[in-house]
């Protein structure tokens, strides 16, 4: 009973994030997971650098981490892969190939 419970909640609570390509997507400034957290991995990227175009700023630099979601692993040891990509379009495509990846698996 207490598994469904738990597997209701956490239905509920994947619905409230936005979706890229099938996986949640959030972001705090300029950070973003991408990635169920009750899967195996996820993707941190943080946006570490920004251009200007027109009134808009647009990342032109993002550092992109595969990590494994146990916790008894120390965020240092959790990274699996890093990159870094020019766009935040790119990141998020080697991202989705991380975890599409992982899956299939």
């Amino acid at each position: 009973m207490a598994e469904k419970k738990t597997a209701e909640k956490a239905e509920k609570n994947e619905n409230r994030f936005l979706k890229y390509k099938g996986y949640p997507l959030v972001r705090k400034n300029d950070e973003l997971y991408y990635g169920n957290m009750s899967d195996k991995y996820v993707v941190w990227m943080q946006i570490t650098e920004k251009t200007k175009v027109g009134d808009m700023d647009v990342a032109s630099k993002v550092k992109i981490y595969k990590m494994a979601t146990d916790e008894n692993l120390s965020p240092i040891e959790a990274i699996e892969k890093q990159s870094e990509k020019n766009s935040l379009y790119e990141a998020l495509d080697i991202a989705y190939a991380w975890l599409s990846r992982k899956t299939a698996e």
